[in-house]
């Protein structure tokens, strides 16, 4: 033990005497053996709940560190989220996410401005168990709309289906795309159609598998958007497209309620990708501020800007606190889209503006974010409808 204020040695405290050590080397290789046979799928399922669990305990942990190795909570706090770091690091994703993937797909400036769709870098998160978050293990289970897809079908098709489709579409050999009213991604081989097979109303709608080379489904030409040039959008056009009865997705007249269950977390995903492309602008926006200066000072060193970045922080962290696993979750999920998209969006806009003239160049990266999380307003449902679903799930039990 040492004192804080001193840093002299008080006290020389043996945490484990040698056979609890060894036995805790030992434990901990075997540990690591385990872990390096688990398939990505698996890792990337248990590493989030474990990052949970020790970001809720880490005020108690930072306790025990600190009256065992006599240092101040502070430091003990400090020490536990390098150790975070640390494991998240050597679990794997970060190494795609930090290294080619993000290098690129941060600021995705080269394929915004070819309107190139990287599928040969969403392989590579297939590899870690991206193209199948919501997909059971067996079938090799963000990407927000082809996850939504792969679970309605892992959810609501047969056995025969499942196997013939998830190990593709969670490898991302094959990627998967959902026809309800708006376009479609001209890439995808198949799709989720929800078509009219009966009454008027939602009772009357079915869920559909339609593959892209089905006789006679065509496709619109390329549409030019504010943003996300690097995703085709185009119009899926049906003319007398005829399938087999297998391809029913679910039964007959439930496509409704299967589109409202999928879109509970395609809103979630959607939410995901506000949050992290704010975070992104962020983190720029403090690297430019260090780097500025104005009449001799340092931008950063401004009071009223360390005010804003304050500001945006704040929100970003309230808004991925939302925890939509709860029996209420299309309330919920509405809550998290809603507040998410709107989040992330006013902190990539307000990011631009501390970038001054320079945001407004595609070079930065900034105004790309801009446009492509302004859409995020729009997709799986407007937020003004996000704003009914809330208000229906406060006052309906007012009858």
């Amino acid at each position: 033990m040492y004192d804080p204020d001193t840093g002299e040695v008080q006290a020389l405290v043996p945490l484990a005497d040698r056979g609890e050590t060894t036995a805790a080397i030992t434990s901990a290789a075997e540990a690591q053996r385990a872990w390096a046979e688990w398939n990505p799928q698996r890792r990337a399922r248990v590493l989030p709940r474990f990052l949970q669990l020790a970001e809720q305990e880490k005020d108690t942990l930072a306790r025990l560190l600190s009256a065992e190795h006599g240092k101040p909570v502070a430091d003990a706090h400090g020490d536990l989220q390098r150790g975070l770091d640390v494991v998240e690091f050597a679990a794997g994703t970060p190494h795609l996410l930090k290294g080619e993937f993000s290098d690129n797909a941060g600021t995705g400036i080269d394929w915004d401005r070819d309107q190139h769709f990287p599928v040969d870098v969403l392989r590579k998160a297939a590899g870690l168990g991206l193209g199948g978050v919501h997909v059971r293990e067996q079938h090799g289970g963000y990407l927000s709309i082809h996850n939504m897809v792969a679970w309605m079908i892992d959810h609501y098709d047969d056995a025969s289906q499942r196997e013939r489709r998830l190990p593709r579409l969670c490898a991302m050999d094959d990627l998967a795309s959902y026809c309800l009213t708006e376009p479609g991604a001209g890439a995808a081989p198949g799709y989720v159609v929800m078509a009219r097979t009966g009454e008027p109303g939602p009772r009357g709608i079915s869920a559909f598998l339609v593959d892209k080379d089905d006789p006679g489904i065509s496709f619109g030409p390329n549409e030019r958007r504010m943003g996300w040039y690097a995703q085709p959008t185009r119009q899926v056009v049906l003319d007398g497209v005829r399938i087999p009865a297998d391809r029913l997705l679910g039964r007959a007249g439930e496509g409704f309620r299967i589109a409202m269950n999928g879109l509970n977390g395609g809103r979630l995903g959607i939410a995901a990708c506000s949050l992290v492309g704010a975070r992104s602008a962020l983190d720029r926006s403090l690297a430019h501020l260090a780097d500025g200066e104005a009449f001799g000072a340092r931008l950063l060193d401004a009071q009223a800007l360390r005010f804003r970045l304050a500001g945006m922080a704040t929100e970003l962290t309230a808004a991925r606190a939302l925890d939509a696993r709860d029996p209420q979750a299309p309330y919920l999920c509405a809550m998290a889209k809603r507040f998410a998209t709107d989040t992330g969006y006013s902190v990539a806009d307000r990011a631009l503006q501390l970038h001054g003239g320079y945001g407004y160049h595609d070079e930065y990266g900034i105004e790309k974010i801009v446009r492509d999380l302004r859409v995020h307003q729009i997709l799986e449902g407007t937020n003004e409808i996000m704003r009914v679903i809330v208000a229906r799930g406060l006052t309906e039990a007012l009858g």
